[in-house]
């Protein structure tokens, strides 16, 4: 009865010691982050980091990481990893947080690459959301954004073909346009 009374103790004592490690550790406050790991990160609260620049009075920048208020979906904890910003052509040097890159066609086009789109999730809920705000659906935008690449590819296969011209001795016909009339005011 007692070494079962000593084991539950033991238990209830590696619980407790669980739960403060991870509060006193915490997880990720942006606060505490760097420039090289602040941007596209995502604090333990769930709220995303946002890296800044202040100039101080005597002209020095400094880089601040915040949080911002904005919500990341199902993410926590989370620093973007150094394949994922190059794979989604971002830069870790960011400031703020803008839907502006969405315009950029070769931003647009390394974000809905299949290693960015199937790959990164964090920065895909980023952009998703972004481009939600600008009235428009990201799998749609990469749908023509691949589409756009298809056909390109498709016409680079198939310029090594040329149609055949006219044939000789073939009749051309000749087609006449009648002048256009203005409509009468009667």
């Amino acid at each position: 009865m007692a070494s079962n009374f000593g084991l539950k103790s033991l238990v209830i004592l590696a619980l407790t010691l669980a739960v403060f490690v991870q509060c006193s550790l915490g997880g990720i406050t942006c606060e505490n982050l760097n420039k090289d790991t602040c941007a596209f990160a995502v604090a333990s609260s769930g709220k995303r980091c946002v890296l800044e620049k202040h100039v101080n009075r005597s002209g020095e920048e400094a880089y601040v990481c915040q949080t911002s208020d904005i919500e990341a979906d199902k993410v926590t904890d989370w620093v973007e990893s150094d394949q994922c910003i190059k794979a989604c052509g971002l830069d870790r040097k960011s400031f703020g947080i803008s839907s502006d890159s969405l315009l950029e066609c070769g931003f647009t086009r390394k974000l809905c690459s299949i290693q960015c789109y199937n790959g990164c999730p964090n920065i895909i809920d980023l952009y998703f959301n972004l481009a939600a705000g600008e009235g428009v659906f990201l799998p749609k935008l990469c749908e023509a954004q691949r589409g756009d690449a298809r056909r390109e590819m498709a016409e680079i296969r198939s310029s090594g073909f040329v149609a055949p011209g006219p044939v000789s001795g073939v009749n051309h016909v000749k087609y006449r346009v009648a002048p256009a009339v203005a409509p009468s005011s009667a």
